[in-house]
């Protein structure tokens, strides 16, 4: 079965983004920054409004567009209820495109960005849970991310990993993938091992866009 055509016939039903989020998608990929696919953001629209979560922990900001996504999710959902979102960057460049875009929206008040590693921003927050965390930055610290992210959570919590298929990657074997990718190649499907296998967790691998491990916390 060809994939790649099951793919495109998915994208060719999706539609396009609009307004201040078409322009920051445009830029993105005219940057060559990476973000999540126009399936994902479907994937995530469809969940959030299940979900209906307040508390939204977001792992890699890069220029804003997925918090905005779910941001505008949230407001239509949610409306002005008490919905908040922390985000993580490490990258001063992309905190800066982040921060204008925050400010360009009607959502700047409503989103928290987090600036500098995630491993060790994570780490620095205490005293609160989250519904709904996104895990979306540096692959080779999934595994740090996800501890986090459980000790951050409380029993429903969802959390959602984004591309776990390394582009494909992560089907083949260590040798087979090129020397630069082997550490990630190893360490994602170390990753996808430990979370299937974790008893704090039900998690179900999806081929969405990149891949995605959707957890639930028990």
């Amino acid at each position: 079965m060809d994939y790649s055509r099951i793919r495109d016939f998915i994208i060719s039903y999706t539609h396009d983004d609009e307004g201040l989020l078409k322009e920051i998608y445009d830029k993105a990929i005219a940057d060559d920054v990476p973000i999540i696919r126009r399936e994902t953001r479907d994937f995530l629209q469809v969940l959030l409004r299940i979900i209906k979560p307040e508390t939204i922990l977001e792992v890699g900001t890069a220029v804003g567009y997925s918090t905005l996504v779910m941001a505008e999710t949230l407001s239509d959902v949610l409306g002005d209820a008490h919905w908040h979102i922390d985000t993580c960057e490490l990258d001063e460049s992309r905190i800066e495109e982040a921060t204008k875009n925050f400010a360009k929206s009607s959502f700047d008040e409503k989103i928290s960005l987090l600036k500098g590693d995630a491993a060790e921003t994570l780490k620095r927050i205490n005293g609160k849970t989250y519904d709904f965390i996104f895990i979306d930055a540096a692959k080779a610290q999934y595994m740090t991310y996800l501890e986090e992210a459980i000790r951050l959570s409380h029993k429903d919590t969802v959390i959602v990993t984004d591309n776990i298929l390394a582009e494909g990657d992560v089907l083949e074997s260590h040798f087979l993938v090129e020397k630069r990718d082997r550490t990630i190649h190893d360490r994602m499907r170390e990753y996808l091992s430990y979370v299937k296998n974790d008893s704090r967790l039900e998690t179900s691998i999806l081929s969405v866009g990149d891949g995605l491990a959707l957890s639930v916390v028990k």
